[in-house]
C-alpha cells in the first residue's frame, strides 16, 4: 500500500504502534481467547483493560484525586446536553450559563444549553469571523453562573485558547477540549469539567472522556437520564450501562504509547515544531492565507484557503496523487484544513509542505 498521511479532522488518524497492536491482540486478547469486542464488561479481562486506561489518563494530564474519569457515549455534541443537565442543577433556577463564543463548535453548545437554561454570550469574536479569542477583560460574566464553558480548540475556524481564565468567584470552568486535549500541558485543577469526544486525540468515534471534579455531582436535573448523571456513571465506575467497551481499549493503547514516547509534555513540543513548520509555509507570500490571529492559532487543526479558490479542485487532486489526504475544509468554512494532531508525524507536515511550496511554484 501507497504510504499516506490522512489530515482528517475526525474520525482522525491513531499511532500505528497502536493500530498495530490492536490489530494482534484482535482475535485473542492476551490468551484469554476473545476478542476485547466479545468481552464482558464487568469480567476480569475488561475491568483490567479499563483499569489500566483509568491509571494512565491520569498520569498523563496528572489529574488531582479529587476528580473522577467518566467514559461515556455520545460524542462531543451530546455532551453539550449532558454538561447543562448535570450542572445548572446546582444554582437556584433559572440558572444562568455564560458562554465565550469563538466558532463553529462553542456556537453548537451554546444552542444546545439553551434548551436547560439562560445563555450569556459573555463575549463573542464573530464580528472577526471567529479569526480570535476575545481579551479576557472584556467578558460580560455572569455573577454566580452555573458555569463559564469554552471551546478551547475550534476544530472548523483554528482557534485555539493558549491561556486558562482566572475567575473572581466559585463559577467552574467548563471545557471542551475535545480536539487538542493531550496535546499539550493542561492545569485540570484550574477546570471544573474537561470533556471531549475521543475521535482526535485518543481513539475511535464513540467514545467520550468526561475529566469533572468530584464536588459538581449530584446536581443533575431530573430530566437528565440517569445513564448520563455523572454521579450514577460515577459510582459505577463508568459500568452503569455497557460501555464503548472497544473504544476505552483502543484509548488506554494511546494513553499507554503517550506515556512510552515521554507523555504530554513530549508531544507539547513536537506539536509546536510541527505547528511552526506549516504556519511558516503558509506565511512565506500570499499564495496561501491563513485567517486566525497569530496569538490565537490552533496547533492541531489549521484551516487555510488558497489566494485563487478557482485552484481547489487541482491542489486538492495534486495532494491525494502524493498520499495527503482529508485536506478539503469544512463545508460552513470551505478552503481548506490541515489537522496535525499527536499521531501526525512531522515526516507528514514536511510533506505537506513540500507539496505547498512545489503548488505554489516557489
Amino acid at each position: 500500500m501507497t504510504h499516506i498521511f490522512n489530515f482528517s479532522a475526525g474520525p482522525a488518524v491513531l499511532p500505528k504502534e497502536v493500530l498495530e497492536q490492536a490489530a494482534a491482540e484482535m482475535l485473542d486478547w492476551h490468551g484469554s481467547g476473545m476478542s476485547v469486542m466479545e468481552m464482558s464488561h464487568r469480567g476480569p479481562e475488561f475491568i483490567s483493560i479499563y483499569q489500566d486506561a483509568v491509571r494512565d489518563l491520569r498520569a498523563l494530564l496528572a489529574i488531582p484525586a479529587n476528580y473522577k474519569i467518566l467514559f461515556l457515549q455520545g460524542g462531543g455534541l451530546a455532551e453539550n446536553a449532558i454538561v447543562p443537565m448535570n450542572l445548572v442543577g446546582r444554582r437556584a433556577q433559572p440558572a444562568t450559563v455564560d458562554f465565550v463564543h469563538t466558532g463553529s463548535w462553542s456556537g453548537k453548545s451554546i444552542a444546545e444549553a439553551a434548551r436547560y437554561a439562560s445563555v450569556n454570550v459573555a463575549a463573542s469574536s464573530e464580528s472577526d469571523k471567529f479569526t480570535s479569542i476575545p481579551a479576557p477583560e472584556s467578558w460580560r460574566l455572569t455573577p454566580g453562573a452555573a458555569y463559564l464553558h469554552l471551546c478551547t480548540n475550534e476544530t472548523i475556524d483554528g482557534v485555539e485558547f493558549n491561556f486558562t481564565p482566572e475567575l473572581s468567584d466559585d463559577t467552574p470552568i467548563v471545557a471542551d477540549m475535545s480536539s487538542h486535549i493531550l496535546s499539550r500541558v493542561v492545569d485540570v485543577s484550574k477546570y471544573g469539567v474537561i470533556f471531549g469526544g475521543a475521535q482526535k486525540n485518543i481513539g475511535p468515534a464513540g467514545l467520550t472522556l468526561v475529566i469533572v471534579r468530584e464536588d459538581l455531582l449530584g446536581s443533575a436535573l431530573p430530566i437528565c437520564p440517569s445513564a448520563f448523571d455523572w454521579a450514577t456513571v460515577a459510582k459505577h465506575d463508568s459500568m452503569y450501562n455497557t460501555p464503548p467497551t472497544y473504544g476505552i481499549y483502543i484509548a488506554g493503547l494511546v494513553f499507554a504509547h503517550l506515556l512510552r514516547a515521554g507523555g504530554v509534555p513530549a508531544m507539547e513540543r513536537r506539536n509546536i515544531a510541527k505547528a511552526r513548520l506549516l504556519y511558516d509555509a503558509l506565511d512565506a507570500d500570499d499564495f496561501y492565507q491563513n485567517r486566525v490571529a497569530p496569538d490565537c492559532r490552533s496547533r492541531m487543526n489549521v484551516p487555510f484557503y488558497l489566494r485563487d479558490e478557482s485552484l481547489n479542485e487541482k491542489f486538492l487532486a495534486g495532494a491525494k496523487t502524493r498520499g495527503l489526504l482529508q485536506l478539503k475544509g469544512h463545508k460552513s468554512v470551505g478552503g481548506m484544513r490541515a489537522s496535525i494532531y499527536n499521531a501526525m508525524p512531522i515526516e507528514g507536515v514536511q510533506a505537506l509542505v513540500d507539496y505547498l511550496n512545489e503548488f505554489a511554484g516557489r
